[in-house]
């Protein structure tokens, strides 16, 4: 008897393209491997966020490169596989080339879903970081219609160039210190925070799922909630596996 494929998967954080990984056609090659090793179990893969380290569309221009993983998309695309990418915080500017060239959903906010008789609530996390002031205006101010259209009269030379190096800068300022890159305790980790406050009025979610700290983290909130945190695909090559029964914080092992 066949069976049809059912398992779920959640993976974040490749940042294909940026300038600070030492092999960045390897690191896009070990996610193709990842893909292809889960594509005959898989009913829909959740990437949430982050998985360029910078995507601009124009209208009749998109970033070059990736390749592989694109054509990876495509392919499981077709074969009916669900494909739903989140926008990071690095990569906010997907419009609707990729929704149309391999059928992704685009997710530009917090989603919440029932996935095999559980609900999930599934976000980047930068969605609902509220503690610098900053941070917050930046985030409104890329995600601003009239701003994006300023900024895609600006040639591409210019603005790939801005955007990687920005990011480059930021790898390079501190921001992924091994001390940042650990989990400080709940009362340090503002999704921990987030939710167990958004418990308080939706005790219905059954599992909390991040990406953007580049962390490894499963963590009971409750009785009957979790939180996980995705890790990446810089490091730690980590992945989420949703059975409808278990759900598991995996890496891929291959080396």
């Amino acid at each position: 008897m066949n069976h049809s494929p059912k398992n779920i998967y959640f993976a974040a954080d490749a940042h294909l393209g940026a300038r600070f990984h030492q092999d960045p056609i390897g690191v896009e090659k070990k996610l193709v491997r990842w893909l292809e090793h889960i594509r005959s179990k898989a009913a829909a893969i959740y990437f949430l966020g982050d998985m360029f380290d910078y995507w601009f569309e124009y209208k009749y221009v998109v970033p070059k490169g990736f390749v592989r993983f694109l054509g990876k998309l495509a392919e499981l695309s077709d074969q009916g596989i669900e494909i739903h990418l989140f926008t990071g915080n690095h990569d906010i500017w997907m419009f609707n080339y990729l929704s149309k060239e391999i059928g992704a959903i685009i997710h530009r906010d917090v989603c919440t879903v029932d996935l095999l008789g559980k609900r999930f609530f599934l976000a980047h996390g930068d969605e609902v970081d509220y503690r610098s002031r900053m941070f917050r205006f930046l985030r409104a101010f890329f995600r601003n219609k009239f701003c994006q259209w300023l900024y895609a009269g600006i040639h591409p030379r210019w603005t790939f160039g801005l955007a990687l190096n920005w990011s480059l800068n930021s790898r390079e300022s501190g921001l992924t210190k091994e001390d940042a890159l650990q989990y400080q305790g709940k009362d340090y980790e503002y999704l921990v925070s987030f939710a167990k406050d958004y418990l308080k009025t939706h005790p219905d979610i059954h599992f909390f799922i991040f990406g953007h700290q580049h962390i490894m983290l499963d963590l009971m909130l409750n009785h009957t909630s979790r939180l996980l945190i995705a890790g990446d695909w810089m490091k730690l090559f980590s992945y989420i596996q949703w059975d409808g029964t278990s759900l598991d914080l995996l890496q891929f092992g291959e080396k």
